[in-house]
């Protein structure tokens, strides 16, 4: 098995991943694929590092397409999915517990109120 080593370009093989599913007509996958820029190559491995869970479950159901994607190239990488903990203030916690609680009966003006 050949490993990579700082030789290959990430945002490369991502882009031309990104190409391959528009161009084999992977729409939701390519749709999802085309936000994502946290990508990496490390070893023999692609990592691709996201922080949506939904999108999560997407590319991990689409794992067969990214990998026929990346041996289109020419490239016999794993594909790893990673989803990022996403770690929330203090405040923000409780924004969230509060919305938790109450729903759409809390009402935040200013600040931040997306979570």
């Amino acid at each position: 098995m050949q490993v990579y080593n700082g030789r290959l370009s990430s945002k490369n093989v991502w882009g031309k991943v990104v190409l391959y599913l528009r161009e084999h007509r992977q729409v939701a996958l390519h749709v999802a694929c085309g936000d994502i820029t946290d990508v990496s190559i490390d070893g023999n491995d692609l990592i691709i590092n996201i922080e949506d869970g939904m999108i999560y479950n997407l590319l991990v159901d689409g794992k067969r397409q990214i990998e026929n994607a990346v041996r289109w190239q020419g490239l016999e990488l794993n594909v790893k999915v990673n989803i990022k903990n996403i770690e929330l203030s203090s405040a923000d916690q409780d924004i969230k517990k509060l919305k938790d609680l109450f729903g759409d009966k809390l009402v935040i003006k200013g600040g931040k109120n997306g979570i």
